[in-house]
């Protein structure tokens, strides 16, 4: 007896949502939900790439390095295990460097890579001007070395770039995302694109939007990942244009509260000790309603103290520390995500967090005979 062929459209469209349930649905280090190693989670993976009719050499896997390198995912597990266990700083500066790689051409470790050949007139990507105070760039180069001596020229560098921040992240309380591997690092790097794509400390919001919706983020995307924020240190010279001569007016930027604008002055002051006391760094700026803007001495200013609401409420109070953060208000479309991410405990913005992390992991990439598994992560293997 012949089906109708509505039967089969109705199907297709039942399986495509359960496949992107299981895929999407919250991912917590803290909860029972789903991860990667899960069976539903592996099938899902697959079947949905079937249905998409990727071919097999040009997808990420669970678990790539399974049969090449068992124990791949440990090492850089234990690894960041190690690291985080002694400073505190890896998971911001690692995501800093994952989304400044992912964002130019994917995720494909061309940031880490210099492709001049002594060339002192070819410029490279990770001098480009927005990546010149990336930090972590060693904390990748000891893996790649660790996994050199387990198992030799097999891990890529792109790989462990993912794998190592989603570590990095889920070691500082953050929440669980999950990170397929299979990755190929690239050949070249990409000083121009580097210097025009990736949004700066004073992009307005327009700028902002556009950027990230190039890459394919729409709006609530974007404001759950500009949430990174909520960890790691900012130096005071992403600020001090705001304090000091806003957009070349000579005066600071008429959006910081008057009280807010007093505390930055002071804490960027450049005569500021260098070595506060601990009771100092905890007290410097906190806020009238709390909210943990705990501060660091001079050059340099905390942004706050883990992966809950609290950048999100500090916006709704004026306080966001870069222009392109309090700029999230500017726009009513930002500023009702902003609402909504800072209205509880961090659950919405961990959940939103966890799948643009996953998003942005698997934007682009190569895979197959596509470009190359470096041995050291700075050096294509030719030179």
């Amino acid at each position: 007896m012949a089906v109708p062929i509505k039967f089969y459209w109705f199907s297709f469209l039942l399986l495509l949502l359960l496949l992107l349930f299981i895929v999407f649905r919250p991912f917590d280090s803290n909860s029972s939900a789903v991860n990667s190693s899960s069976p539903i989670f592996i099938d899902a993976h697959f079947a949905l790439r079937r249905l998409l009719e990727v071919p097999e050499q040009h997808i990420l896997h669970y678990d790539f390095y399974r049969y090449s390198c068992p124990n791949a995912e440990s090492v850089v597990f234990q690894f960041m295990q190690n690291t985080v266990t002694v400073d505190n700083r890896a998971a911001a500066q690692l995501l800093r460097l994952m989304f400044h790689d992912c964002f130019i051409q994917g995720c494909d470790a061309s940031l880490l890579l210099d492709d001049s050949n002594g060339n002192p007139s070819h410029s490279i990507e990770r001098n480009a001007f927005p990546n010149q105070s990336l930090k972590g760039l060693e904390i990748i180069d000891s893996i790649k070395q660790a996994l050199e001596t387990e198992c030799p020229s097999v891990v890529s560098c792109s790989d462990i770039i993912s794998l190592a921040t989603r570590d990095a992240v889920i070691l500082s309380g953050g929440p669980f995302f999950p990170i397929l591997t299979g990755r190929r690092d690239s050949q070249m790097s990409y000083f121009d694109e580097a210097n025009q794509e990736i949004p700066g400390p004073d992009s307005n919001i327009t700028e902002m939007l556009n950027m990230f919706s190039q890459k394919g983020f729409n709006e609530k995307e974007t404001v759950s990942l500009l949430g990174a924020h909520n960890i790691g240190k900012i130096g005071c010279e992403f600020i001090q244009s705001r304090f000091s001569n806003f957009k070349g007016s000579g005066e600071p930027d008429p959006t910081i509260p008057e009280d807010f604008l007093l505390e930055l002055k002071r804490i960027c002051n450049p005569n500021a000790s260098p070595s506060p006391s601990p009771s100092r760094l905890r007290n410097l700026i906190e806020s009238a309603s709390g909210l943990p803007f705990h501060q660091s001495l001079a050059p340099f200013i905390f942004s706050g103290s883990g992966f809950d609401s609290h950048y999100y409420k500090g916006l709704l109070m004026g306080r966001g520390l870069l222009y392109v953060d309090q700029q999230l208000m500017a726009d009513p479309r930002t500023a009702k995500l902003v609402e909504v991410f800072a209205s509880d405990d961090g659950s919405t913005f961990r959940r939103e967090f966890s799948k643009s992390m996953l998003m942005m992991s698997n934007l682009v990439y190569l895979t197959g005979s596509q470009g190359e598994v470096r041995t050291r992560c700075s050096l294509p293997n030719s030179f």
